[in-house]
């Protein structure tokens, strides 16, 4: 919001009209005598120069627009914010994202075409934690390894630039999804947060780690830890590439897509959760925004409010302006300030 504290000071605009008015009648002239012999009452002068008529014109502008700055910059204007500050914890979400390279296949739709499944797990990750404030978010990246990117945070801007980094095939090329929720409860375990939760996000089964995915998903219920279960993709023949980050090596080609939901499923009910399958990117951010209020929790929070002041800024532009004016009649119009 902004506002002035020296209203009073746009009384002075109103200087400008004035101005032309008292101009306009002549009480601004210099004090001269004609010495047109033809003709005492002649034209007043103008340029004859197209270009000096709208050099002379846009002074006129320049002269009205400096004058106007100075009037806001007196004026003093400041533009409050307000910042909701949380005074108790919120909701602990940790997103366990499948990596592997079935993850690179081109079938989520989008207005310009489709897109990999990665990349709108991304997208939809960051409308979420974008939209949704007090929670504080991890990530666990997971292939045939795991490994925890960002533990528990409130730093957006840190976890989406981690999220961004994360790319196809740098965890190996299996779906350990055991080992990825281990990961992930290992670190929300310990966590004081009056909720926690894990949001899987994977395209397959488990084919690799020597942990299984119900063991987990028991283990997340023992420390009340919920768990949802993200299937993503279609069925079928649909288009894969990518690039393998050990050997540089492009990899392209059709990849049939056909798993099995039932594992997934069970999971997310074992862990007091829900399992969502998942073919375009509305169907994951309207699943992520019902995780998000399935899982809210009360915070209690304050308003912090900061003022920026403004005053230097409109000032700098009013001096900007005449210095443009002293060129434009100097240089152009050759008159003598």
């Amino acid at each position: 919001m902004i506002y002035f504290e020296n209203p009073g000071a746009f009384f002075l605009i109103l200087v400008i009209p004035f101005f032309y008015v008292l101009k306009h009648l002549g009480l601004f002239a210099k004090l001269s005598f004609p010495l047109t012999i033809s003709d005492w009452n002649g034209k007043s002068f103008v340029y004859k120069d197209l270009f000096l008529n709208i050099a002379n014109i846009i002074s006129e502008l320049l002269s009205i627009a400096a004058f106007i700055f100075a009037v806001i910059a007196l004026a003093n204007p400041i533009i409050r914010s307000q910042e909701k500050i949380y005074t108790s914890r919120g909701t602990d979400i940790l997103f366990v994202l499948d990596t592997s390279p079935s993850m690179a296949c081109r079938d989520i739709s989008l207005i310009n075409g489709n897109i990999t499944r990665l990349e709108a797990a991304k997208m939809g990750i960051k409308t979420l934690i974008s939209s949704e404030k007090g929670a504080s978010y991890a990530l666990v990246a997971m292939a045939s390894e795991a490994a925890c990117i960002v533990p528990p945070t409130n730093d957006i801007d840190f976890f989406e630039k981690q999220l961004e980094s994360i790319t196809i095939g740098n965890f190996g090329e299996g779906t350990a999804i055991g080992l990825g929720l281990t990961t992930a409860i290992y670190h929300l375990a310990a966590s004081k947060a009056p909720k926690k939760c894990i949001v899987l996000i994977t395209d397959g089964e488990n084919n690799a780690g020597s942990i299984h995915p119900e063991t987990a998903a028991m283990l997340a219920n023992e420390n009340d830890i919920s768990l949802y279960a993200l299937g993503i993709g279609t069925k079928g023949s649909v288009p894969v590439e990518y690039i393998d980050p050990k050997t540089g090596k492009i990899h392209s080609g059709f990849y049939e897509s056909d798993f099995n939901t039932a594992p997934l499923e069970e999971i997310a009910s074992i862990a007091s959760g829900k399992y969502f399958g998942i073919e375009s990117l509305s169907a994951l951010s309207s699943s992520l925004t019902e995780i998000s209020h399935r899982e809210d929790s009360f915070q209690t929070f304050h308003y912090r409010s900061s003022d920026k002041n403004y005053y230097s800024v409109f000032l700098m532009i009013s001096v900007i302006i005449f210095v443009s004016l002293w060129i434009v009649r100097r240089l152009f119009l050759s008159e003598v300030l």
